[in-house]
């Protein structure tokens, strides 16, 4: 067999962790809750600062268990926009850094390695100007 090179290493390691966001980012549109439980580790934290229904700025919480239920309940089946760009960062170790465009947000992802699959374990968000003025506002 053949030694396997840094940059053929690198490269499948990249690949991997595309699919992970892309299988995140393509669940959502599709609603294929095991899509999004293939991409996360169970100790997720997706968090996002944004106004609360008093206007005053709060952090949104999801864990990996209410995001893979909202993804079974289809509720990102009503995008009509299903952007899926995904940006790698940077790679250190067993450790990756993401940036993921989606049809109104912007997810920043963490992931970890456990085995030979990558797993996104954080996201922080933001919704996109287009987004905001969709709600009839701007972010605050």
């Amino acid at each position: 067999m053949p030694m396997q090179t840094a940059t053929s290493t690198e490269t499948s390691e990249r690949e991997k962790i595309t699919a992970a966001a892309l299988d995140y980012m393509k669940s959502w549109y599709s609603g294929e809750a095991f899509r999004m439980e293939r991409a996360l580790h169970p100790e997720l934290a997706k968090r996002a600062y944004l106004p609360g229904s008093d206007g005053k700025p709060e952090i949104s919480r999801l864990t990996a268990p209410e995001l893979i239920e909202r993804v079974r309940a289809g509720r990102g089946r009503s995008e009509t926009d299903h952007r899926a760009e995904v940006q790698i960062l940077d790679i250190f170790g067993r450790a990756a850094s993401v940036r993921a465009r989606m049809s109104g947000w912007v997810d920043y992802m963490h992931l970890t390695k456990i085995g030979d699959d990558w797993k996104i374990i954080n996201v922080l968000w933001e919704l996109t100007p287009e987004r905001w003025a969709e709600r009839g506002g701007k972010p605050r």
